[in-house]
């Protein structure tokens, strides 16, 4: 009975040590989301700049030109 009793503390020990070594590789996992994400909406904002430039619009953002007299 008591190897019994040592054998689920061992068990139980060692799945407290997975669920923390999981728990840290998802918050890592979602730190890189977020920063993957950050710079997947920079290359989009990029290339929707470069794409109005290409069509002879102003790039967003851009202050509108000055008036004409």
């Amino acid at each position: 009975m008591n190897d019994e009793i040592v054998e689920l503390q061992t068990r139980l020990a060692f799945q407290e040590d997975t669920i923390l070594e999981l728990s840290d590789a998802l918050a890592r996992q979602q730190a890189e989301i977020r920063d993957l994400t950050d710079k997947l909406q920079l290359v989009q904002r990029q290339v929707r700049d470069l794409m109005q430039i290409n069509s002879g619009a102003p790039p967003s953002g851009a202050e509108p030109p000055p008036p004409h007299y």
